[in-house]
């Protein structure tokens, strides 16, 4: 996402794209540059230049004899302007090892803020930057770059581009983003971001990575708060709303009156990120696949990996990742396969949070949702890290579900079947 405030740090991807060399063909007349039985190996082609490409490019990275990787993005701005961030314990420590390179920031504790209610959590968080992501891919000897060029057709072996050149592949990843799919129902998490510089500091020890005091307006809303230096906080406002229309500029007002009511004096905008993320009510696992050619592995939210309640993708971007590493080398075809296997599994085990999801969304009155996270964030926090890593436990859905519901109990009854929304083919 481009900051109309302050211009993009520019990327230092100069001397990647230059690495390319003569295995990319952009010309339109020239064909495809195929390697002959005593030339080079042809690359891995990763398709966008999002996260999980940055993560799988890192991870490669660390395999011995690594292979060249180039990264094609449609775009200018690789990487876009994001912040993506991750608990700690929602990656092995192996992993946090070798992704260490990509975070920009991290602390040891985290809060959250209810009416009335105010917790400190003594877990691990970490963020990482569109910046931090773009210097640590350019430091990789065996990853190159390419902007602004457009990719038409994806094959097991090659990819082709707009202007009819093409790029030889012993493997190719599509990871290009969220696609829309009839085969998932949705809610929306929409939030607008500005990184700010204040004249005084700001006083946060750590994240707070949730703050539902403020008025609840267009379905569950809370306020995220992620200080990267004593003067320098990301104010984020955040939404759980039915629709996906984005009104950037109100947001940027709330977030400015909310820094006005705890005494901060913005002095400047540093940057500013905005950013619309599919919550999953339903998911038909084999009709979304069967969407997809089954000989190109995806990767990413392209893969529809991601955690359904949360938004969160990078621990999925890292566990991807860590799989490919695992079955490497491999061609394009097995790999699709074998994560299509794992995205299978995920689905499997992420029903709960769908569930969840049609509890927040279809049960609970929208000005009254907080009171849903607010009674999940009284429980243990061990069930709370296994929750933001996917790996809620028979017991965790036992504790969670024990007790009142905050939500009618005829409408928490009427959003257990995952099918029937597809029937009725709306919220």
């Amino acid at each position: 996402m481009v900051d109309p405030v302050v211009p993009e740090t520019p990327a230092p991807k100069a001397k990647a794209a230059a690495r390319a060399g003569p295995d990319l063909d952009c010309g339109g007349n020239s064909g495809s540059m195929e390697s002959g039985p005593a030339g080079p190996t042809p690359p891995l082609v990763l398709v966008g230049a999002g996260l999980a490409s940055a993560i799988i490019a890192q991870r490669l990275s660390t395999v011995q004899n690594a292979l060249q990787v180039i990264i094609v993005e449609s775009t200018d701005t690789p990487f876009g302007e994001h912040t993506w961030c991750f608990h700690k314990s929602d990656v092995q420590p192996t992993s946090l090892g070798w992704i260490a390179p990509l975070i920009a920031y991290e602390w040891e504790e985290q809060s959250v803020r209810f009416t009335g209610y105010e917790r400190h959590l003594p877990s691990g968080y970490c963020s990482l930057t569109s910046a931090s992501v773009s210097e640590a891919i350019g430091r990789l000897p065996t990853v190159s770059l390419i902007k602004n060029t457009e990719v038409t057709a994806l094959s097991a072996a090659q990819v082709t581009f707009a202007n009819g050149g093409t790029q030889a592949a012993s493997c190719v990843i599509d990871c290009r983003g969220y696609r829309p799919s009839a085969s998932m129902v949705l809610g929306y998490q929409k939030f607008v971001g500005l990184e700010v510089e204040l004249s005084e500091p700001h006083g946060l020890p750590h994240p707070v990575i949730m703050d539902a005091t403020v008025e609840q307006l267009d379905g569950y809303r809370f306020v995220y708060l992620l200080p990267v230096s004593p003067t320098r906080v990301l104010i984020e406002d955040t939404r759980y709303s039915e629709g996906a229309d984005l009104d950037g500029a109100a947001l940027s007002e709330d977030i400015h009156a909310y820094a006005n009511s705890h005494g901060w004096n913005i002095q400047r905008v540093v940057r500013r990120e905005n950013g619309v993320l599919p919550i999953v009510l339903a998911h038909d696992f084999e009709r979304f696949w069967s969407e997809l050619p089954v000989d190109i592995a995806h990767a990413g939210l392209r893969a529809g990996l991601f955690h359904p309640t949360t938004g969160y993708s990078l621990p999925d971007a890292v566990h991807v990742a860590d799989l490919i590493a695992e079955n490497w080398p491999i061609g394009t075809a097995a790999l699709a396969a074998v994560i299509r296997r794992h995205a299978a599994r995920q689905h499997r085990k992420q029903g709960f949070y769908r569930l969840l999801n049609r509890m927040l969304f279809l049960a609970a009155e929208p000005d009254k949702r907080h009171l849903v996270l607010e009674r999940f964030y009284k429980l243990p926090t061990p069930l709370i890290e296994r929750f933001y890593a996917g790996r809620t436990t028979t017991t965790d859905i036992l504790r969670i579900l024990t007790g009142k519901p905050p939500v009618p109990i005829h409408r928490a009854l009427a959003c257990l079947s995952e099918a029937q929304l597809f029937e009725n083919d709306s919220l």
